[in-house]
């Protein structure tokens, strides 16, 4: 597949809505410092691995997880990383990015509370679509940290926004089995925009790369994304497809559902064998997420609802 125009394609669709469409009191997180600057100079090819290792060097906590990381059993390494500069030349510049991206990111918003969504559980959903994009993406064949990091951070502004719109995103809540509709079209229908449209915007105005951008962006385009003549074949279909998987605010009302019907069309797409293959990821990762609520567990019960309903009409149609 061809390399797409990331930046054709972010300015199509992000089109000129900016963050001044966002209620004013809306308090917007910020990136760390180092990450800022980590993504400014990593876009300068004369940049040195030792010139990126002194940047996240300033920042404690980045360098704690990028060390953490590299060194768990994820990567298996026999000999382990001591340094930033050789933690970073194990994960190689590109995912070095996607990496220190989306912790940046993660600490930005766990730095803030919500009063409608809890935190651990929040980033334990948001670890497990990422590792399930990337699984997909690799069924793809596109760019699998490009979809971890944009999985890790398609729902980053959920967290504050629940909290400072409360009441609005509680009635969805308190409605959700009344309304099957998405998270999306509830917030279009209310705020006039939704959690993704802002979400990319600020993720533009960060300068982060447009790949990512438009993972956020297009999170929540369903199945109907793997038919889009462009975006099919990308890392931004493989986020879809994990926006699909549950949450505590049950964005998608019949993600998991979706997910068996993928199933059923697409051969290589083994629901359980993914979550199972993340739940063995996610242990193996060491990043401080804690898998209290494995994905096979969340699967499992829709799977084997589907299969039963699938037996009763196969006993029920041979029986005629």
């Amino acid at each position: 597949m061809a390399d797409l125009d990331w930046a054709g394609i972010r300015a199509e669709y992000l089109g000129d809505f900016t963050l001044a469409a966002l209620p004013p009191t809306l308090k917007l997180p910020a990136l760390p410092h180092a990450v800022t600057l980590f993504v400014q100079k990593s876009n300068d090819p004369n940049a040195s691995m030792k010139d990126l290792a002194q940047i996240v060097e300033t920042d404690t906590g980045l360098t704690v997880e990028l060390l953490r990381h590299v060194n768990s059993a994820y990567f298996g390494l026999r000999n382990k990383a001591k340094t930033v500069a050789q933690a970073l030349s194990l994960l190689g510049a590109r995912q070095s990015k996607m990496f220190i991206i989306s912790t940046g990111m993660q600490a930005a918003v766990q730095a803030r509370q919500s009063k409608l969504i809890n935190q651990a559980c929040f980033w334990n959903a948001s670890l497990q679509k990422a590792l399930f994009a990337k699984e997909v993406a690799a069924l793809l064949r596109t760019d699998a940290d490009a979809a971890f990091a944009g999985a890790l951070m398609q729902d980053y502004l959920l967290p504050i926004l629940t909290n400072d719109l409360f009441e609005h995103y509680l009635k969805f809540v308190q409605s959700r089995d009344r309304q099957p509709g998405t998270l999306c079209e509830y917030e279009q229908n209310t705020f006039g925009w939704d959690h993704a449209l802002a979400a990319a915007c600020l993720a533009y105005r960060w300068k982060l790369p447009d790949e990512l951008v438009c993972c956020i962006l297009f999170h929540h385009r369903g199945l109907q994304i793997l038919a889009d003549r462009q975006l099919g074949r990308s890392p931004a279909a493989a986020v879809a497809i994990s926006a699909l998987l549950p949450d505590q605010l049950r964005q998608c009302y019949d993600g998991l559902e979706q997910l068996l019907v993928l199933q059923s069309k697409w051969p290589a797409f083994n629901l359980i064998q993914l979550a199972e293959t993340v739940d063995e990821k996610h242990q193996q990762m060491g990043i401080g997420v804690r898998n209290d609520f494995p994905l096979t567990r969340r699967c499992r019960p829709a799977f084997d609802a589907a299969t039963a309903a699938l037996s009763d009409g196969i006993l029920m149609t041979s029986s005629r």
